[in-house]
């Protein structure tokens, strides 16, 4: 069995040339070699491309790489948390492309299980695949994805033995794994190297056979950022718990449910291990339970907003790929987002409005596409009094046709026969406010 060498951060950093293609793992800042761009932010190394769910935050991770002007390029799903990103992008100086979560990470894995690409229905009919190549497959129109390398992966796992065999710990794991296996160079950080032995064949995730070199540090409180606590305090505004305990009435036990950020996220609140309900974070756990009374990403696994979570018992975890792999697949029977507008024809536009910055699509339009059952929670109207709920969304889309619910602090709408249908009035909404403030024609079906 090969050994494989063992660097210190600024050997590691060193092994990387002006103009390399990086992948850099992590979700947020959990699972994500923040000592090795640390390092390679020290270097006089420039035109880097950056191959990464996230920039990371502003000063760690990939967004000290972005500080200090060492970008050229960031390919990935979710850049909107970095201000900085966001105005490079409007200056002109970081170029950006932007892929949905799942693709990204399915692209990632086609390029290591050399593959040229593949073809999904994720984002069809929307503009981040407009000059995309397309076709009809089984009838369903599908738009081609490249496969994705890079020169060099830095990745985190948890421990490595001496051959380089990798474990990871909790939702750690996200887009590493996956990256281990599309680099031509690939260092992983880790906490711990241990002898060759000490670790079981069975909970070897990456084989030692993708990884080139290894660096050992330990990861701190410092280094997770936003992911690093428990946030305190509980929703408090009455509209949102309604809106919230709306949608959670349309969940049924078994259901296997994935919750967006915001108001759909005050749904974990009410669910409670009686109703057989299963949450899923497309980051990697399915069996999402309660948040901990106190403590961090040291300690729990995270959700996709980036907070501290447990894990109820029959609890699992796995990579980005397989995670979006579950919801492409239809083994996701529910999932609640937000919205900024939903149309007639159960068109759905949640990511991006016209004059900012388009950073920030992340995991939306897989699940939009993927689920089974689409509710949508929102208000009513925008803030300057606009309605949401149009006859054809203005705003850049999400999804195409895929609504089935949508639940604002005034009423919910569903879609019989493909019909947009008011079917009820939240407490203390009146008929003439929903007429006066949606712009949609419907159909009244209530009581």
């Amino acid at each position: 069995m090969k050994t494989v060498p063992v660097l210190t951060v600024a050997e590691a950093a060193a092994l990387i040339s002006d103009g390399a293609v990086i992948m850099g793992g992590g979700f947020g800042m959990t699972g994500n070699p923040v000592h090795l761009f640390h390092a390679l932010a020290e270097r006089d190394v420039k035109h880097l491309t950056l191959i990464a769910n996230n920039v990371g935050e502003p000063g760690l991770g990939g967004g000290r790489l972005l500080r200090h002007g060492q970008l050229r390029k960031a390919i990935g799903s979710y850049f909107t948390s970095n201000r900085e990103a966001v105005q490079a992008v409007q200056n002109g100086q970081l170029e950006v492309e932007l892929l949905p979560q799942g693709t990204l990470a399915e692209a990632i894995r086609a390029g290591g299980a050399g593959l040229g690409g593949f073809y999904t229905p994720t984002g069809v009919g929307t503009l981040i695949t407009a000059e995309r190549e397309k076709k009809i497959i089984n009838g369903v129109e599908q738009v081609f994805v490249p496969a994705l390398r890079a020169d060099v992966a830095l990745i985190r796992a948890w421990r490595a033995d001496t051959a380089g065999n990798l474990v990871y710990r909790m939702t750690e794991r996200n887009f590493n794994p996956l990256m281990a296996t599309a680099a031509n160079l690939v260092i992983a950080e880790v906490e711990e190297i241990v002898p060759l032995g000490q670790l079981s064949p069975d909970e070897i995730v990456t084989p030692g056979i993708f990884v080139d070199y290894l660096v050992q540090a330990q990861t701190t409180l410092e280094d997770l950022g936003t992911s690093a606590s428990v946030e305190t305090g509980k929703e408090t505004d009455p509209t949102r718990l309604a809106m919230a305990r709306r949608a959670f009435d349309e969940l049924r036990r078994g259901d296997v449910v994935n919750l967006g950020i915001g108001i759909p996220t005050l749904v974990a609140d009410l669910i409670t291990p009686e109703d057989g309900i299963i949450l899923h974070t497309e980051n990697g756990l399915l069996g999402v339970g309660p948040a901990p009374e106190s403590g961090g990403a040291l300690d729990y696994p995270v959700n996709a907003g980036k907070q501290p979570v447990t894990a109820l018992p029959g609890a699992s975890y796995f990579d980005s790929a397989v995670s979006f792999g579950m919801i492409r697949g239809g083994h996701v029977d529910v999932a609640i987002m937000g919205g900024l507008q939903v149309d007639e024809s159960a068109n759905l536009a949640n990511w991006a409005v016209p004059g900012k910055p388009l950073l920030g699509v992340g995991g939306a339009m897989d699940l939009a596409s993927g689920a089974k059952k689409l509710i949508i929670t929102m208000t009513h109207a925008s803030r300057d009094g606009e309605p949401k709920i149009v006859p054809q969304c203005t705003l850049p889309l999400t999804a195409m046709a895929a609504v089935n619910v949508v639940i604002t602090d005034l009423a919910v709408f569903e879609y019989p026969g493909g019909q947009l249908t008011l079917t009820e009035l939240m407490p203390g909404a009146s008929l003439e406010q929903v007429r006066a403030l949606t712009s949609a024609r419907f159909v009244e079906r209530l009581g």
